[in-house]
C-alpha cells in the first residue's frame, strides 16, 4: 500500500467559505465547480462518471473506500471527476475482491481529495448558496493564493466539455451478429449504457461526439442513441445538428441526459444551469404515460425548460420529477425520438428504469409508436 500521511489541506468555495480538511489522494491542487451526490454506495462508478468531468465532488456517505477498488466497476477508463470531498476517508478495505485501496487508486489517476470534512455542513452550505466552483490544495496554504486561482476557473455555464471526453476514434461494443444495431454519439457515454445495449442484442458502433449524420449512417443503423456528457448543452450545435438530421430521416433515436437536453434543443426548447442540479440514487419520477412511479439514479447540472416543453407543439412530456416538477422525458411527436433525463442503466443505482431500453428495442422493431 501506498504511503500516506494526513497533511492539512484547503477547500475554498468561490463566495469565500473555507473549511480546513487533511490531505487525500496525490498531494497537490485542483479546481472545479463543486456538486454533491446523496448516494450511499457506487463511489468507484460515480468517479468514473464522465459526466462529471470539471466537477469536485462532494460524497455525503460518511465513508468513502471502505470496500476498496475493484478494476471492473468503472463508467471509463479513468477518473473523470476533478476533485473529492468526503468525511471520512477509509484506505484499509474490507472486500476481498477488491485489488487496491483507495489511496492508491487516486495517486495512479493523479487525483486531489481532501477528508475530514464536515461534508454535511458543507452540503447544506451548498444547497442553500447553489453550485459553484471551488478550489482543494494540499500545497497552498496562502488564501489570497487560492482566491487567485479560483477566480481563473470559468464558470461551468457555457462550457463544451463532451469533446473532452469522448473517444477520438469510433469502436465497437457487443456481437457482431447481435440482431440489432444501434449507432451511439459518445459525449461522454458510460460502460454500462453498453453493457445494457448487448444484454439485449445489440451490436453499437460508438463514434466520437462530434461525427456528422451521414457517417453514423454508413453503419446502417437499426437506431441512433445520444448519451449522457458534461458541460453545458446550449454550446453544443455540433451534436444539435446531427440530431435534426437524424429526426428528418425519421431514424429511431434515443437519448439519455445530456442527450435528453440536445433532443429537446434540437426541438426548439431552451436548456438552464440547475441551481443544485439532481445527483444520487434515489430520486423519484412519474411516468405519466404508463402511470406509475419509478426511483432513478441521476447527475445533471443543466435541465430543459419546463414551460417550454409544457408550451412545445414538437414534443409531448413522459416523465416528471416528482420532487420539483422538473422535466424528466420527453417523446418527439410523429418521430421515434425520445429521451429520458435520468440514467435507466442505473450504475450505481435501482434497475426501476431499464425497461427503457427495452422500450428503444421494440421502437427499433417497429412494434412501439406513439
Amino acid at each position: 500500500m501506498t504511503n500516506y500521511t494526513k497533511l492539512p489541506a484547503i477547500l475554498l468555495l468561490a463566495d469565500g467559505t473555507i473549511f480546513h480538511g487533511k490531505a487525500a489522494g496525490k498531494i497537490g491542487t485542483t479546481t472545479g465547480e463543486i456538486c454533491f451526490n446523496t448516494g450511499m454506495t457506487g463511489y468507484q462508478e460515480i468517479f468514473t462518471d464522465p459526466s462529471y468531468f470539471g466537477q469536485i465532488m462532494v460524497t455525503t456517505n460518511s465513508h468513502i473506500g471502505n470496500y476498496g477498488i475493484q478494476k471492473e466497476e468503472i463508467e471509463s477508463d479513468s477518473i473523470k471527476i476533478a476533485g473529492l470531498v468526503c468525511k471520512n476517508y477509509n484506505i484499509v478495505y474490507s472486500r476481498k475482491q477488491a485489488t487496491e485501496s483507495i489511496q492508491d487508486y487516486f495517486q495512479n489517476d493523479n487525483l486531489v481529495a481532501i477528508s475530514d470534512i464536515d461534508t454535511r455542513a458543507l452540503v447544506r452550505h451548498i444547497r442553500d448558496k447553489g453550485a459553484m466552483n471551488a478550489i482543494i490544495s494540499s500545497e497552498i496554504t496562502d488564501i489570497d493564493e487560492l482566491k487567485q486561482k479560483l477566480s481563473e476557473v470559468p464558470s461551468m455555464e457555457g462550457l463544451e466539455l463532451s469533446s473532452k471526453v469522448s473517444t477520438t476514434e469510433p469502436y465497437f461494443y457487443g456481437n457482431p451478429d447481435a440482431s440489432l444495431k444501434v449507432a451511439a454519439l459518445d459525449l461522454g457515454i458510460k460502460k454500462n449504457i453498453l453493457r445494457s445495449f448487448e444484454n439485449r442484442d445489440i451490436y453499437v458502433k460508438v463514434f466520437p461526439a462530434k461525427t456528422k449524420f451521414a457517417e453514423m449512417e454508413e453503419f446502417s443503423p437499426d437506431g441512433y442513441f445520444i448519451s449522457n456528457g458534461p458541460g453545458d448543452p446550449s454550446v453544443m450545435p455540433y451534436a444539435v445538428e446531427t440530431i435534426k438530421e437524424i429526426m428528418e430521416e425519421d431514424k429511431p433515436l434515443f437519448g439519455i441526459c445530456l442527450g435528453h437536453q440536445l433532443l429537446a434543443e434540437a426541438n426548439g426548447i431552451g436548456t438552464m444551469k440547475m441551481f443544485n442540479g439532481h445527483r444520487g440514487l434515489n430520486h423519484p419520477v412519474k411516468n405519466i404515460i404508463k402511470n406509475h412511479c419509478e426511483v432513478t439514479s441521476q447527475n445533471h447540472g443543466f435541465g430543459v425548460v419546463p414551460d417550454e416543453v409544457r408550451n412545445s407543439d414538437k414534443v409531448e412530456i413522459t416523465h416528471i420529477n416528482l420532487n420539483d416538477k422538473s422535466i424528466e422525458g420527453i417523446r418527439v411527436k410523429g418521430k421515434k425520438a425520445f429521451s429520458v433525463q435520468y440514467h435507466p442503466e442505473s450504475s450505481p443505482g435501482p434497475h426501476d428504469s431499464r425497461y427503457l431500453f427495452d422500450d428503444f428495442v421494440n421502437v427499433m422493431k417497429g412494434e412501439l409508436v406513439w
